[in-house]
C-alpha cells in the first residue's frame, strides 16, 4: 500500500474493526515518522488501536498483557530500487549499493525526491487466541510466546510484501529460530541427550551452534549481487531451456516443495541455475555447498544467498547428522526448494559421475520422519551441457595426474578471466521430476542404503535421457572415433550424416542448432580457435585433426553423449561375438548381454535387467527389423552387423576398454602377495597407458584418463582381484586380462569397420 493512498479500505485489514494492537517494525526515524503519518492517515472509524514498535524494550511485556481476542496487525516499510539510478552524487551510489535497505540519510532524500519508492506493508492480522493455539502446537511451548509472536508478525510481512509484488523472490527469515522452538528438535535432543548420557541442554547448545554454522541466511542485496555476478561469468553464453518444461514446474511448485539435482560440469553451474530459475519466477533455491568454500568473502556471501555450508566429512557425529536432518525437514515443510549436485563434484570425463548418498540420504530420513502428514517432495533431475568450458583444460589436466587448485581468492579473480570469450550456449534440459513418495513405495524388507542407491539411480537415468546433442559432442565423437587421421568437411559430413539420422530414428535430444545450415563448420572453426582440433590449410583443401595431446579434451565433449549410444554398441558387441563364433545368438545373446553390463556398471548407469533387455531388443530391431526370423542362422550375425549403420561400438567404448585392460595387465603381471595402493597403482596404469600409446600399442590417446582407471580398480576390487593371495589369484587376475583382451579385439575390428565405410563412401 503506498503511503500516499487515502481510502482506508485499501491499507486496513478488510473488516478489521474494534481494538488491535498495532506491531511496528522500523528501523531508523524516517521508518517510524513514515508509519505513524500512515496510521494516523489510514485507520478505519471505530478501530482503536495501539501502536508500539519492536525495539522498545519492553514490547514483549505489552504483548502478554492483551486479552485473547487482540488483534495483532504487524506493519513496516519496503523500499523499492529506483527506475534508473543517477551517477552525480555519492547519495546514488548508497542507493545502488542497497536499494531495498538505503541508509537513514538516503531515505530522507528518497521521501522527498520519490515517495513512490516507499510502500507501508500491512500483513493479515493474527488474535492473540489464534496465535497461542499455533505456537502450541508447532513448537515445545518451553520458549517465549511473544517471541514466536515476533517471529510470526515478520513472516505475515514476508508473504504481503510478496503478494503486492514488492518481494522480488520468496526469501525465509527466522529459520534458525523457528526450527530451535520447534517440538520434533527439542524433542530429538532430549532422545540425543538419552541415547548419549549427556545432558539436554549440552546437546542443544551443540546442535544450535551446529545450525548457527550450516543455515543459510538469506539476503536480497547478496542473492542480487550473486545474480549480477553470475550475468558477468555467464556473458560468454546464451542460456537455453524449454519454457513448457519450466512452466510445468511453476505448477508444480506452488504445491509441492522441489529438489533440483542438475549434473556438474563447470563452477558456472550455480550462477546458471540461479538465474534462470529466478527469471521465471521460483525462489531461490537452498543449495549445498562444503566447507571447502567458507574462506573468506566467498564463505559469509555464499551463505547469504542461500547457500547451507556442510562439512566435508560428518563422521560419526550424531548431533551433527540430527541437526541436518532437522534442518532438510524444515525447509521441505515449509515448501522451499533445494539443490545440490548429486554428483558430489564436477565431471572429469564429461560423463555423470556415481552419485553421491550423503544429502539424499538425510533427505530421506527427514521425509520419513514427517511421515503421511507430510508433503510430497519432487526431485528434479536437471542436465547442464556447454557447448565449450573453459575448464575443461583443468579438468582434463587432473586425468593426467595434475594436482587440483584450490579455491581461494586469487583464483576468485582469476576465473572471470576465463569466461570471457564466446563459448556458445549452455542448455539447461529439465527431466521428469520424481515423486519421492512414489520412489520410496517399496517393499520394506529392502534395506534403507538400498532404498537411497535406488532413488538416486532413477535421478541419474533421468538427468542422462535429458541430456542433449550437442555439436561440439557430435564433431568431437567423428574425429576421435578416426585415430590421428585428420578428414576434410565432406569426409566429417560422410562420418556424422548417420549419427544424425540415428539420433532422429531413436527420437533422442538434439540440440536446436545441430542440424542447422552451416554448424558443421562453425562447430569445426570454435575448436579449432580453442586449441582442441587442429586446422591445416595448406594443401588442396582444409583438413581437421584432434590437436596433439587434446584427445582427452575432445573425449570430455563427446562423453557428455556416450550413454545414448550405450545400448547400440553393446548390441553391435553382442552381434561380434556371435559372428566370431564365441556364442550363439539364438540361445546365448542375453548372457553376453548381461557379462558386458557386469564388466561396465561402474563406468555406465544401466536400467534393471528387464528394461535392459527390453532397450537392447529395441535396438536389435533398428539395425534389422527382421532379426526374430534368422536368429538361427549362424551366418546372420556377420551379415547385420556388416549391413549396420553407422557403426558405434569402437566410438563409445574403445578407449574405457583400452583402460580396463591396461589396469588388467599390470594386475597379471604382479606379485599376487603385494598389497594395492590405489593411487601409486593408478600412476603407473597412466604411465604405461602413455607409453603404449607413444608405441602405437594403444589406438586411443583418451585412454588415460585417472577417473577411468579409478572405475576400473572398483571393477577389479568387486571380483576379488586385488588381493593380496596366491596362485589362484593370479590365474583369476590372468583370466580379467584375457576376457577384457577378447572384448578389446572386437572393437577394434568394428573400428575397422566403420574406417572402411567412411572409405567406401568417400574414395
Amino acid at each position: 500500500m503506498r503511503i500516499l493512498t487515502t481510502d482506508p479500505t485499501d491499507t486496513w485489514p478488510a473488516g478489521r474493526t474494534g481494538s488491535a494492537l498495532v506491531l511496528r517494525f522500523d528501523r531508523t526515524p524516517a521508518e517510524r515518522a513514515v508509519l505513524d503519518r500512515w496510521m494516523s492517515d489510514n485507520l478505519p472509524k471505530g478501530v482503536v488501536a495501539e501502536c508500539f514498535s519492536v525495539g522498545d524494550l519492553d514490547w514483549h511485556r505489552r504483548v502478554a498483557e492483551q486479552p485473547d481476542d487482540m488483534m495483532i496487525v504487524p506493519i513496516r516499510i519496503a523500499w523499492s530500487a529506483p527506475t534508473q539510478m543517477g551517477t552525480s552524487r555519492w547519495t546514488d551510489a548508497l542507493a545502488a549499493l542497497n536499494a531495498r535497505k538505503p541508509l537513514a540519510a538516503v531515505q530522507k532524500r528518497i521521501l522527498h525526491d520519490n515517495p513512490e519508492r516507499c510502500t507501508v506493508i500491512c500483513a493479515e492480522p493474527g488474535s492473540v487466541r489464534d496465535l497461542r493455539s499455533r505456537f502450541h502446537s508447532t513448537t515445545s511451548g518451553d520458549g517465549s510466546f511473544e517471541a514466536f509472536i515476533g517471529r510470526q508478525a515478520e513472516l505475515a510481512l514476508e508473504r504481503a510484501e510478496r503478494a503486492i509484488g514488492s518481494g522480488r523472490y520468496k526469501v525465509p527469515r527466522l529459520v534458525s529460530e523457528e526450527i530451535r522452538s520447534s517440538r520434533s528438535f527439542v524433542t530429538g535432543a532430549k532422545m540425543l541427550a538419552q541415547q548419549t548420557g549427556h545432558r539436554v541442554d549440552e546437546i542443544a547448545r551443540t546442535a544450535e551452534g551446529y545450525l548457527d554454522e550450516m543455515a543459510a541466511a538469506h539476503s536480497r542485496l547478496a542473492i542480487d549481487l550473486f545474480e549480477r555476478f553470475g550475468r558477468f561469468l555467464m556473458r560468454a553464453y546464451e542460456v537455453g531451456v524449454d519454457p513448457e518444461r519450466l512452466e510445468a514446474l511453476v505448477d508444480l511448485n506452488r504445491t509441492h516443495s522441489l529438489v533440483f539435482l542438475p549434473n556438474h560440469r563447470s563452477y558456472l553451474d550455480p550462477f546458471v541455475v540461479r538465474s534462470m530459475l529466478l527469471a521465471n519466477r521460483f525462489p531461490a533455491n537452498h543449495c549445498f555447498a562444503g566447507n571447502n568454500m567458507a574462506w573468506w568473502p566467498m564463505g559469509d556471501w555464499t551463505r547469504r544467498t542461500g547457500n547451507i555450508i556442510l562439512r566435508r566429512s560428518i563422521g560419526d557425529d550424531p548431533v551433527y547428522k540430527f541437526v541436518l536432518r532437522e534442518y532438510l525437514g524444515y525447509l521441505t515443510t515449509k515448501r522451499l526448494n533445494l539443490e545440490w549436485y548429486i554428483e558430489g563434484g564436477r565431471t572429469r570425463t564429461g560423463k555423470l559421475r556415481p552419485p553421491r548418498f550423503g544429502l539424499l540420504t538425510y533427505l530421506i530420513d527427514a521425509f520419513d520422519q514427517l511421515g503421511d502428514t507430510g508433503r510430497d517432495v519432487y526431485l528434479v533431475p536437471m542436465s547442464i551441457v556447454y557447448d565449450g568450458l573453459p575448464e575443461v583444460v583443468s579438468l582434463t589436466a587432473e586425468q593426467r595426474g595434475a594436482a587440483k587448485k584450490p579455491e581461494s581468492i586469487a583464483w576468485l579473480l582469476q576465473y572471470p578471466r576465463a569466461t570471457g570469450k564466446g563459448f556458445g550456449k549452455v542448455h539447461v534440459c529439465i527431466g521428469e521430476p520424481l515423486s519421492l513418495r512414489t520412489a520410496l513405495g517399496i517393499s520394506e524388507d529392502e534395506s534403507k542404503r538400498h532404498r537411497v542407491e535406488k532413488v538416486a539411480f532413477e535421478v541419474c537415468h533421468r538427468i542422462n535421457r535429458a541430456t542433449p546433442i550437442t555439436a561440439t559432442a557430435l564433431v568431437t565423437l567423428a574425429l576421435l572415433g578416426v585415430d590421428d587421421r585428420a578428414l576434410t568437411l565432406t569426409e566429417i559430413e560422410v562420418v556424422v550424416d548417420p549419427f544424425v539420422a540415428y539420433f532422429a530414428q531413436r527420437s533422442l535430444p538434439i540440440t536446436a542448432d545441430l542440424t542447422r545450415r552451416g554448424e558443421l563448420r562453425h562447430t569445426l572453426d570454435w575448436l579449432s580457435d580453442n586449441g582442441v582440433v587442429v586446422r591445416f590449410a595448406e594443401g588442396s583443401e582444409p583438413v581437421w585433426g584432434i590437436s596433439p595431446d587434446r584427445h582427452l579434451e575432445a573425449a570430455f565433449y563427446r562423453n557428455s553423449i556416450v550413454h545414448h549410444l550405450l545400448d547400440r554398441a553393446i548390441v553391435e558387441l553382442v552381434l561380434a561375438a556371435a559372428a566370431d563364433g564365441a556364442i550363439s545368438l539364438e540361445s546365448e545373446a542375453w548372457g553376453e548381454a548381461l557379462r558386458l553390463r557386469d564388466l561396465l556398471k561402474f563406468e555406465f548407469f544401466f536400467p534393471d535387467k528387464e528394461e535392459y533387455r527390453n532397450n537392447l531388443k529395441s535396438e536389435l530391431s533398428f539395425i534389422a527389423p527382421d532379426w526374430r526370423d534368422h536368429i538361427s542362422d549362424p551366418e546372420y550375425s556377420k551379415r547385420i552387423l556388416a549391413e549396420a549403420r553407422p557403426h558405434l561400438a569402437h566410438r563409445a567404448l574403445h578407449s574405457f576398454v583400452e583402460t580396463y585392460f591396461v589396469t588388467a595387465d599390470r594386475l597379471a603381471v604382479r606379485s599376487p602377495s603385494r598389497s594395492i595402493d590405489e593411487d601409486g597403482f593408478i600412476t603407473e596404469c597412466v604411465g604405461i597407458a602413455r607409453q603404449r600409446r607413444m608405441q602405437q600399442r594403444l589406438r586411443s590417446s583418451d585412454s588415460t584418463s585417472t577417473e577411468v582407471f579409478s572405475s576400473s580398480l572398483k571393477l577389479a576390487a568387486h571380483r576379488d582381484l586385488l588381493g593380496p593371495g596366491g596362485k589362484e589369484l593370479v590365474g583369476r587376475r590372468r583370466l580379467f586380462a584375457a576376457e577384457l583382451a577378447e572384448l578389446l579385439a572386437r572393437i577394434q575390428a568394428m573400428r575397422a569397420l566403420a574406417a572402411s565405410e567412411v572409405e567406401s563412401r568417400y574414395l
